[in-house]
């Protein structure tokens, strides 16, 4: 079974200036501290007698756990900070509630300013699109590709299409990365589930991106400014679902990298 991981992350933002130029602020490497991970506990079977001769209609109500999806949740804390290429730090701020964006990848180089939103429609060419942040990607992974990789057929409930399924105004918040701004709704997104259950409007958004010079597919969650009441009633500064195939025999585990941009 899959694994829901609490996580408390710690991270730092560079910001470096120079007469004459400026430097895109990119996403940093986030500081993850593993929580404890648990699963949904099987309901015990329940009986019905069966006598000879009898006919007898059941209606059955249960669960199974998802095959696709891990979950994450946790708080944010850091700095916004001025600092040199050796990290050597000028003044820094620290953050109490912080603004931003978690970020999770299975790929750890990433160009943040070619950052675009992920298009369930693209053509799947992977011809050269950089320089196209804050965009739609139109030449990337698409839907069907993506599914194929974590073995989702297309008819299932737990897809990507069925869970990142909101797009258009009022659907997520605008948000930016590495200074590029993605508009309120532009993007695929969900609402993962507050202590009220189905998502809210404005509660733990997550926001499905794409990089294409290395055709990586990132997983956005929008950072709450003050802490929400989460699934399990508790406060916290994010919530968020990625990929994982546990189809079939495959028991393997999938590598996320985390990222981090506070404002």
């Amino acid at each position: 079974m899959k694994r829901n991981v609490a996580i408390l992350f710690l991270a730092t933002i560079f910001v470096i200036g120079f007469t004459g130029f400026v430097i895109a602020v990119d996403p940093s490497g986030g500081t993850v501290v593993e929580g404890t991970s648990s699963t949904a506990t099987p309901d015990s079977a329940d009986t019905t007698p069966a006598e000879a001769g009898n006919v007898t209609e059941l209606t059955i109500t249960g669960f199974s756990t998802t095959q696709t999806w891990q979950g994450y949740f946790g708080n944010v804390s850091g700095a916004i900070q001025l600092a040199d290429s050796s990290s050597n730090v000028l003044y820094n701020w620290t953050l109490t509630d912080p603004q931003g964006e978690v970020y999770a990848s299975t790929n750890s180089s990433i160009t943040w300013t070619d950052v675009q939103c992920f298009n369930f429609s693209a053509s799947g060419t992977y011809a050269d699109e950089s320089g196209n942040g804050g965009g739609t990607n139109l030449h990337g992974t698409n839907l069907t590709i993506l599914e194929s990789m974590f073995n989702i057929e297309s008819d299932d409930v737990d897809g990507v299409d069925e869970t990142f399924s909101l797009i258009g105004a009022g659907t997520h918040d605008l948000f930016y990365v590495a200074n590029q701004e993605f508009s309120e709704g532009e993007c695929q997104s969900t609402r993962v589930f507050g202590d009220s259950g189905q998502g809210e409007s404005n509660e733990f958004e997550e926001v499905l991106l794409y990089e294409p010079s290395s055709a990586s597919v990132i997983f956005a969650a929008l950072l709450e400014e003050s802490s929400v009441l989460g699934f399990d009633g508790r406060d916290h500064d994010f919530q968020m679902l990625v990929l994982e195939d546990g189809h079939g025999t495959d028991t393997a585990t999938t590598e996320y990298f985390f990222f981090v941009e506070l404002e």
